[in-house]
């Protein structure tokens, strides 16, 4: 192993730690608390509820754009983290779920279509005193 790797390889084995257990952290906190706030409806509809367009504001623009840029690269270091110790698949799906792309509500309730995430939402929901979400329809 080079020098410079030997000296750098324990900062970048601490960083990546703290980062790892952040993420987790954050995904703990930030996924329950949105399940909670979507219509129980949101997966039984066969198309996308109407999105909120952010206007013609610059600042509801750039809300968008960066919304975006941050899951583009949650789903980047996700993808490293399925390679490297961390919660990759965890942190891949929380940056995907929050970018927009086509197939993005075909791809959410194919997920919440297993019968252990729909009851997992559900259970999420229960714990912030909301209704369970209306199955998704086929």
């Amino acid at each position: 192993m080079p020098p410079w790797l030997q000296q750098v390889l324990p900062e970048l084995v601490f960083w990546g730690t703290v980062f790892s257990l952040g993420t987790l952290l954050a995904v703990i906190v930030v996924v329950p608390w949105v399940v909670a706030r979507l219509p129980v409806d949101y997966f039984s509809q066969p198309r996308r509820h109407k999105l909120q367009h952010p206007g013609g504001s610059a600042m509801g623009w750039l809300g968008v754009v960066l919304k975006n840029l941050l899951g583009a690269a949650l789903v980047a270091l996700g993808l490293l983290m399925l390679f490297t110790p961390g919660q990759g698949l965890v942190t891949l799906l929380t940056g995907l779920l929050l970018m927009n792309f086509p197939g993005k509500y075909r791809l959410e309730r194919a997920l919440v279509a297993r019968e252990s995430v729909f009851r997992a939402f559900n259970w999420f929901r229960s714990r912030h005193g909301r209704p369970p979400f209306e199955p998704p329809s086929r």
